[in-house]
């Protein structure tokens, strides 16, 4: 090997190991002052360096022995520095795994039980832009919240949207790219935009989809229609609308007026 070799494999290797030691020192856990901040940081859990946005660490929870991924981002309310009163706000269970560059955006309520694992770039929120005046700018419109669960044991897709007012059970697995509004059923499997029951565990048969005895599609709530989500200080895409049927029409045969466009934030 050449010297000039021996030196790249030399400057190489002290980069990696200085890297090493930076990233174990920039880890949050329950043992650094970075970890004190939070309302509880359980034993053996951990934020991995680089660290996302993290804001309102006196009302996040989380669990023993829960990683949480590279530059992901948690916050509780719209920034630092407000008082959001006695209750915890975002809840992460025990041994759970959230998937690097993940956001979870707390206003009211996240419930996040036990063993949940996402993968990449998963977005959760409670809260909503409107769009009620027609007149003002949406994003200087009050927003709306609405609380969250994931059941225990849930596996979540790379890039799957959670929105306000979902509840999923346990043992659920949601798709990548889905996205979620309305209520599930323990042991479904959603996928789709707006995300539906497209598989569900029937005892002594299996996973069935549902014209074989699964779940209905969407799970007991409703999705609305797709819907995009901001940054780590906004929220997903408004409420979800229904068009009214158009009224018969007579005369020559005219095409109907077409349903309200969906809405993105």
């Amino acid at each position: 090997m050449s010297l000039r070799g021996v030196v790249r494999r030399a400057v190489g290797t002290l980069i990696h190991r200085l890297w090493a030691a930076v990233r174990a020192a920039g880890t949050v856990s329950p043992a650094n002052p970075a970890g004190y901040r939070f309302r509880r940081l359980g034993e053996g859990a951990c934020l991995s360096f680089p660290v996302g946005a993290i804001f309102g660490e006196a009302w996040i929870e989380i669990g023993d022995h829960t990683l949480i991924g590279e530059r992901v981002s948690i916050s509780a309310g719209m920034g630092p520095g407000v008082n959001l009163g006695p209750n915890s706000i975002v809840r992460i269970g025990g041994s759970c795994s959230i998937g690097r560059g993940s956001h979870i955006v707390g206003h009211q309520s996240i419930d996040i039980g036990d063993h949940v694992f996402t993968g990449p770039y998963v977005y959760i929120t409670d809260q909503n832009h409107v769009y009620d005046d027609p007149e003002m700018p949406i994003g200087r419109q009050w927003p709306r919240n609405n609380p969250v669960s994931i059941g225990s044991g849930s596996w979540l897709g790379t890039g799957a949207i959670i929105l306000p007012g979902t509840r999923i059970g346990r043992q659920c697995v949601v798709a990548g790219g889905a996205v979620v509004r309305g209520e599930f059923p323990d042991h479904s499997v959603i996928a789709g935009i707006p995300a539906k029951v497209v598989r569900h565990y029937v005892p002594g048969e299996g996973w069935l989809p549902p014209h074989r005895g699964g779940a209905e599609t969407p799970g007991s709530g409703t999705s609305g229609g797709p819907e995009t989500s901001g940054g780590p200080e906004t929220s997903g895409g408004p409420e979800s609308e229904t068009a009214e049927p158009p009224a018969p029409l007579t005369g020559p045969a005219v095409p109907p007026p077409p349903a309200d466009p969906v809405h993105t934030a």
